[in-house]
């Protein structure tokens, strides 16, 4: 089981690795560039060999790829969804030069063209961007369904994953506060809930898995993170979700809002509740 959480990747992928096991971590994620918009850091050889070198000495986990919120590929506006392309494009090249094999994105928001356009558009995009020789396995997050967002159901990027030419590459990432304010019922229907992601989508598509508590109640379609325990989940439901023998096997990141000191107690409290769950 690994375990981590959201790191900044402003000072440098090696520095990731260091904070990653100061707090506990044996896996992370961080934005592939300002999660606001601008340009990637500039690559530096030394920096992502300090990281591959710590990764390979402490057993690291995969570790994840986050593209910017600034992302449309769901987008109707040419200027919006050839910006998605070309940043998409931009960051798996950069990602071929680091020890990371899994990008996630938010699919997008059809902007009120309606579900089916908000589909095509985005597998569209995607069937540009791919070419079947990338090593990276793009993951397609599930969303809450607040506004306009496509992937509020696993029937939507079931559909996204079916229209992509290249779906070997395509996978997904269970956010447990999304898919709860999404309509998934964790904490009553657990094994229900996955059993039906496994159903529609395939068990073999989930790659990684975002662990956060939600504010607001099943079904609010809404997207308002909490930490673990603090929320309408709540603890006992989480490590169920988390402990689950279909998820403990993907990597498990929090997205809590949280400062370092409050991801290092987390992972604390998911490690020894975790770890007692599996020796029973």
């Amino acid at each position: 089981m690994h375990i981590g959480c959201h790191l900044s990747v402003a000072k440098g992928y090696g520095n990731m690795g260091k904070t990653a096991l100061e707090i506990g971590a044996d896996t992370f994620q961080f934005f592939t560039r300002n999660p606001r918009g601008g340009k990637a850091a500039k690559l530096i050889e030394s920096d992502v060999e300090a990281l591959v070198s710590i990764m390979d000495e402490y057993g690291f986990g995969e570790i994840l790829a986050h593209a910017p919120y600034t992302i449309n590929m769901a987008s109707h506006k040419p200027q919006t969804w050839e910006f998605a392309k070309g940043t998409m494009r931009e960051d798996l090249d950069r990602l071929e030069k680091l020890p990371c094999r899994f990008y996630n994105f938010h699919p997008g928001n059809h902007i009120g063209k309606g579900v089916e356009y908000g589909v095509e558009r985005i597998a569209e995009g995607l069937n540009e961007i791919l070419s079947g020789n990338e090593t990276t396995v793009i993951l397609l997050e599930t969303m809450s369904g607040k506004g306009t967002e496509i992937g509020r159901t696993f029937e939507e990027l079931k559909a996204v994953i079916d229209r992509v030419k290249h779906n070997e590459n395509i996978g997904v990432c269970m956010d447990s506060c999304h898919v709860f304010d999404g309509g998934y019922d964790i904490v009553n229907n657990l094994d229900d809930v996955l059993d039906e992601f496994d159903r529609i989508i395939g068990m073999k598509k989930l790659h990684a898995v975002h662990l956060n508590d939600s504010k607001n109640i099943c079904g609010s379609g809404k997207d308002r993170h909490a930490c673990l325990g603090e929320g309408e989940i709540g603890l006992e439901a989480l490590l169920a979700f988390a402990g689950h023998p279909e998820v403990s096997k993907r990597p498990l990141l929090l997205e809590t809002p949280n400062d370092l000191a409050g991801y290092k107690r987390e992972i604390s409290v998911l490690r020894k509740a975790l770890a007692g769950a599996q020796t029973k």
